[in-house]
């Protein structure tokens, strides 16, 4: 089960990020750019994707994986149920999330090619 000291450790690796408590929520951003944010309860955790493949994501899992509210499909989002992702999972979402909101040089000499 990955909780938000899970995320939290992760994200504080990842150069440019910072995380802000707003509305109670807590959220990891680059600049002004959201790549993750966790639900109140910090039970499910939203995260930056590729609009043109998140469909994909939820019918692969609709058990972990779910689509944001009707106000939020206009964002490249997903959301997913922390108790049903298990660690890697979580490294290569917030990874891919992270990766879409920073300089494509800053996420090649983090991540490489």
């Amino acid at each position: 089960m990955v909780t938000v000291a899970d995320v939290r450790a992760l994200a504080r690796t990842l150069p440019r990020t910072s995380e802000h408590v707003i509305h109670d929520r807590i959220k990891f951003r680059v600049g002004a750019i959201v790549y993750v944010a966790f639900s109140r309860d910090e039970r499910t955790m939203g995260f930056g994707y590729p609009k043109e493949q998140r469909d994909g994501l939820v019918a692969a899992e609709p058990d972990v994986f779910f689509l944001p509210g009707a106000s939020d499909l206009r964002f490249n989002w997903v959301c997913c149920h922390l108790d049903r992702l298990d660690h890697d999972q979580m490294t290569e979402l917030v990874t891919e999330a992270w990766r879409m909101v920073v300089p494509k040089f800053l996420a090649r000499q983090r991540l490489g090619d």
